[in-house]
């Protein structure tokens, strides 16, 4: 178990990685970098569009709001950018 919340750990912050190089790209469009950034907001506030106090709804909305707003924004990005920088993390992550 303690494996398996390591590589879950590890993917988190290679996700992280990859975001923050998408955001930080001038070939990505402004729509896109609106989108993620909203996606990385939504995820750290505290502010829910659903309270979380509410059973089910409450946790509901953050596992489909910000999926969405990712699969949404990374759609916008062009490949070859999404490739170039899956590539970098994923050479990052395997020299660490």
């Amino acid at each position: 178990m303690l494996g398996r919340m390591r590589q879950v750990a590890r993917n988190l912050v290679r996700e992280v990685q990859f975001c923050r190089l998408i955001l930080r790209d001038p070939r990505t469009p402004r729509l896109a970098r609106i989108l993620l950034g909203c996606g990385v907001a939504y995820a750290l506030s505290p502010v829910d569009l659903v309270p979380d106090f509410i059973p089910v709804l409450g946790h509901l909305d953050d596992v489909v709001v910000v999926p969405l707003l990712f699969v949404l924004g990374l759609s916008l990005v062009p490949a070859e950018v999404i490739r170039e920088h899956r590539e970098t993390v994923g050479n990052t992550s395997d020299s660490g």
